[in-house]
């Protein structure tokens, strides 16, 4: 696949570029830590592949004259001095952890990024006024321990620590047991850093700025979220023997719920997104007509008065089918937070390093969440966007190109550079 257009040789500022090729060695060799099966990557949250994995992270910032911090959710904080030791730091960063069929660059890419651009201003020593602190945010995947972004909520005030740490995965294990038993958890209280900016570059996972063609994506809002669980009851019966009009058909209601849910999701559109991903019938049975089916309804939007109609609208329209088929529906709201406007002066950061540099890009709204959509809530926050190959995230197959990594990585470092204010 042809790689997108890089910089002209005549670009403003092109003296202040990250290498690439040094980036993508250390993503490759980052990614033979908890590989997948089929080419991506299984290093999920507070395993013992994360652990190595942050012990490999360590080594590399410490190589490059960083001192590394740890409060007690376990996240890492790589800190480069600034002239002025009192400035409040400028933070970069993401995440380390990956799905358990994830690939090589989800989260990855944004911390080993921040590393890259600081052994960047080491080869080229350059100070900044304000101390640069590269940052792995802790369980942003959320796949083993839910919700997502976990620690990062917790920094930015939206858990309750003893709450995250009582998590537990599937085996019935909780976070702050597994934080301890892979020697992780720091001493520093968690949230009591304060920072000027954060800055996170991260793949789109999404298919619009291959599609366009565009280098760079600067990463406007982010979308808000809902997630609402539905129960409908009727009443389980054998499929052979029971008369169509007799029967009380949770599994057929679903559906027709499903249905709906995309039919509200696309009246809302180009923005607004909906989906029905998880979902349970009982007793799941060959011949037998479900009884009991249980779903998580997904949607999303920037605007929050568009989110709470469509939920709104999903919930009537839920209602309206249950009642006409003789069925009980119940809803819970299971997840969820609201639209994100990312730190307009720090947007503007973004956006002039990608013109300066003379990268093409283009406005984006962030479809998933992210670490900098909880830290948006304590410090201004921006985002960066680079490509991935056909959108595709979340699968061991995601893929990116060096000269993608290199583009999103250079305005990173633009805007953080920008951002802390270069000496001398």
């Amino acid at each position: 696949m042809a790689a997108s257009t890089t910089a002209p040789t005549t670009a403003p500022g092109q003296n202040l570029k990250i290498d690439g090729q040094r980036l993508w060695d250390s993503l490759m060799e980052m990614a033979k830590i908890g590989p997948g099966i089929a080419g991506g990557n299984n290093r999920q949250t507070l395993t013992d592949a994360d652990a190595e994995g942050r012990a490999l992270f360590q080594k590399w910032c410490e190589d490059a004259g960083l001192t590394m911090g740890l409060d007690t959710m376990g996240n890492m904080f790589a800190r480069r001095e600034g002239t002025d030791p009192d400035a409040l730091p400028v933070y970069v960063g993401s995440h380390l952890d990956t799905q358990p069929t994830g690939g090589k660059y989800d989260g990855v890419l944004g911390v080993l990024a921040g590393l890259e651009l600081v052994r960047t201003l080491n080869d080229l020593d350059i100070k900044t006024r304000h101390p640069i602190v590269v940052t792995n945010w802790t369980n942003e995947e959320g796949t083993r321990f839910a919700p997502a972004m976990l620690s990062s909520g917790v920094f930015a005030g939206l858990h309750e620590e003893e709450w995250a740490k009582s998590r537990t995965d599937k085996d019935g294990k909780t976070f702050g047991d597994e934080l301890k038993r892979i020697g992780w958890q720091g001493d520093e209280p968690v949230g009591a850093r304060k920072m000027k900016a954060f800055f996170e570059l991260h793949i789109e996972q999404g298919p619009i700025l291959e599609a366009e063609g565009k280098d760079v994506g600067v990463v406007t809002h982010g979308q808000g979220l809902d997630w609402t669980e539905v129960t409908i009851t009727g009443r389980d019966a054998h499929t052979g023997s029971t008369p169509m009009p007799m029967r009380r058909n949770a599994g057929l209601a679903m559906a027709r719920v499903m249905d709906k849910v995309d039919e509200i999701a696309l009246a809302h559109a180009p923005n607004a997104v909906g989906a029905i991903g998880a979902l349970d019938i009982f007793p799941n049975s060959r011949n037998v007509i479900p009884g009991k089916a249980v779903f998580t309804v997904d949607f999303r939007s920037p605007d929050i008065d568009t989110l709470t109609e469509m939920v709104s609208q999903m919930k009537e329209a839920a209602k309206a089918i249950c009642d006409e088929m003789e069925l009980e529906v119940a809803f819970e709201k299971v997840g969820g937070f609201d639209p994100v406007t990312f730190d307009a002066d720090c947007v503007s950061a973004v956006r002039s390093a990608a013109e300066r540099l003379g990268y093409s890009h283009k406005d984006l709204i962030s479809g998933a969440g992210h670490d900098a959509c909880w830290i948006n809530r304590a410090a201004p926050t921006a985002m960066v966007m680079c490509p991935c190959v056909d959108g595709l995230s979340h699968n061991e197959a995601e893929e990116i190109t060096l000269e993608w990594a290199r583009a999103g990585a250079d305005v990173l470092m633009h805007a953080v550079v920008e951002t802390a204010g270069v000496e001398g």
